[in-house]
């Protein structure tokens, strides 16, 4: 029997959405539910919500607080091939619900009460890690589907493969042209190299389909010419552009991929650091709150 594959949310059945949901539930009701012990010790000041600084406020922030701690473990787990601790699937579908259950388990921590401190300060750090996150979900669900269907079968160095082949016989066909042909061809071959247009910079890639591809300018530069061509050149020409447009359809499809593979590279360069800098607030956050009160 061959096993089905079941993305990160549907890992066994939805154990961990479960499990965040049930975790969201129970801290819902026990904020619900919450009296204040004050009124039955009769202090002068008796709190009406578990904020913070009661027996339930500090049970939320302790849970959340191991959750943000276990959460980042999942890096070193990816990279720990011999862990015997669970699938890296399974992990990963925990760190997704679990995560995002930090949004009920830290606003019911602190109240609904917020301020310029640094408490609201690892709050806001907690809420982009945990947007960033939904993006890298949506990236790595949606994006290989896309990979795929735009690769049509074949790979990245195939493709390339293709485009040199093709470039040689532009060349060739060239030879049989005016040399104002031959000069636009060989630009348009040297510009691409040097300007690398099948890669570039990180936000090069991800602008995806370049509409200033040299080759893409040369061919409707080609396109203007054809009163220029006469009896068998105007063949050759057709044969040109023919190729040309093989080539830019190709590159369009390698550009494609490159930003696919882009966009699922570059959250990470907020996830990760956002994630660290939520770390460093939490740490201040607690210092602060047993420090000085």
């Amino acid at each position: 029997m061959i096993r089905q594959h079941h993305s990160i949310l549907e890992f066994k059945q939805g154990r961990y959405f479960k499990f965040a949901l049930l975790l969201c539930v129970a801290a819902i009701v026990a904020y619900g539910w919450y009296e204040p012990l004050t009124q039955y010790l009769n202090f002068p000041m008796a709190y009406p919500k578990p904020y913070g600084g009661t027996w339930l406020g500090y049970i939320l922030g302790t849970v959340a607080a191991a959750l943000i701690l276990w959460l980042m473990l999942l890096g070193i787990r990816k990279r720990n091939y011999r862990s015997s601790v669970g699938s890296v699937q399974g992990w990963t579908s925990a760190h997704v619900y679990l995560g995002t259950s930090l949004i009920i388990l830290a606003t019911l921590h602190c109240a609904f009460e917020f301020g310029w401190n640094i408490h609201t300060l690892a709050y806001a750090l907690m809420i982009f890690v945990i947007g960033s996150g939904f993006f890298g979900v949506f990236a790595y669900l949606r994006y290989p589907e896309n990979m795929t269907a735009n690769l049509a079968g074949e790979t990245l160095e195939t493709m390339l493969l293709k485009v040199a082949d093709l470039e040689r016989k532009c060349k060739k066909i060239a030879l049989d042209l005016p040399d104002e042909v031959n000069v636009l061809l060989m630009n348009a071959i040297d510009r691409s190299a040097k300007r690398s247009a099948l890669g570039g910079s990180l936000w090069r890639q991800m602008a995806g389909v370049d509409r200033n591809h040299p080759m893409r300018v040369a061919r409707d530069k080609l396109l203007k010419m054809g009163a220029k061509f006469t009896g068998d050149q105007v063949m050759m020409q057709e044969q040109l552009i023919s190729e040309m447009t093989r080539i830019i359809t190709i590159t369009d499809r390698v550009r494609t991929d490159l930003k696919f593979r882009a966009l699922m590279q570059i959250w990470l360069y907020f996830h990760v650091p956002l994630s660290f800098a939520l770390l460093a607030a939490l740490v201040a956050h607690i210092i602060s709150v047993f420090y000085f009160w």
